[in-house]
């Protein structure tokens, strides 16, 4: 036999429900902290203080950005995890800590699909493949056959075990059948600089780093690893675009708040996000990063992140990564 609900439950409910509204009506009334799980001065934190420096503006209230880094991320995902919902703790997240470190962390301090609420995808950056001029390849097409006609034999730098450049190599080794040697490093300064001085034969990193190298020839650009060319390398054609339809491997960026957060206050900062992206502000900011413009519900951030979690959790399984 169902139970009725209490008349102090109910009231309990209600009066929580309204002093939810009112929160969100009065929001913002005081400055909003928006935490960048990595240090300060790279290449998540200076997108995430213009787009801070945006709202506050809009808002009428400061937008602080605080960096909480270590652990891929884990510390300040955990920390924004547990902060209260309401609207004036906000996360600037890569996709480590949506997606992908529940794979290769153990212990998780948190659950990353329920203790977040999804508020909009801000962006895409592109990766480039490049080669020191040695290598007798021209493009991806080429290096697939060599790799395959010389297994394991060429060598491919990295920043790091598990970062997001390792596990787009995983992809495309798993998706062509080739077989090569990571050299991992400590970020990305280090491969860059040894593949151009020919120690390692591939680098695979984010665009700006690369363009320069690649623009006076010290590099061979083979592909570029989002679904559209990057604006700044458009001669550099895409893995899509070079015999594997479909294929995207990118850092994102998005903005997330703690789950429960009033879904008044996920819209209105959904709408002032997605405002500039559009706006001629956000487009030079991305532009200048080579970062490509997403947008959209805090639905479609929900469902691109589920489909990076299909995709990337086989492939860190299969490769063994674990921390």
């Amino acid at each position: 036999m169902l139970r009725k609900p209490s008349l102090c439950a109910l009231t309990a409910t209600l009066l929580s429900l309204a002093l939810s509204l009112a929160a969100a009506q009065s929001w913002p009334s005081r400055p909003i902290t928006m935490v960048v799980p990595f240090a300060a001065g790279g290449s998540i934190d200076i997108p995430a203080r213009r787009l801070a420096a945006d709202l506050s503006a809009k808002l009428g209230q400061q937008v602080v950005v605080e960096n909480r880094s270590g652990a891929n991320g884990n510390i300040g995902g955990g920390y924004v995890a547990k902060a209260s919902p309401d609207g004036y703790t906000l996360m600037f997240s890569p996709p480590g800590i949506l997606a992908t470190n529940r794979f290769m962390y153990k212990n998780m301090p948190f659950d990353s699909d329920r203790a977040f609420a999804p508020i909009v995808l801000l962006a895409k950056s592109p990766m480039v493949l490049a080669a020191h001029p040695k290598v007798p390849v021209g493009n991806l097409h080429e290096l697939i056959a060599y790799a395959k006609a010389n297994p394991g034999k060429l060598s491919v730098g990295t920043p790091g075990i598990g970062s997001q450049a390792h596990l787009t190599m995983e992809l495309l080794q798993k998706s062509s059948g080739t077989q090569m040697n990571y050299v991992p490093y400590r970020g990305a300064a280090g491969s860059g600089a040894d593949v151009i001085a020919g120690q390692i034969d591939l680098s695979i990193n984010f665009t700006p780093g690369m363009v320069a190298s690649l623009q006076d020839g010290s590099l061979r650009g083979l592909a570029v690893t989002t679904l559209a060319r990057s604006k700044q390398l458009p001669s550099i054609p895409t893995v899509a675009e070079s015999g594997f339809p479909g294929f995207e491997a990118v850092a994102y960026y998005s903005v997330v708040a703690p789950a429960g957060t009033p879904r008044e206050i996920v819209l209105t900062l959904n709408k002032l996000v997605n405002e500039y992206i559009a706006g001629d502000l956000g487009k030079q900011h991305l532009d200048s990063a080579d970062m490509q413009a997403a947008g959209g519900t805090p639905e479609d951030l929900q469902a691109f992140i589920a489909s990076e979690v299909a995709k990337w959790g086989p492939i860190i399984r299969a490769a063994g990564i674990a921390m």
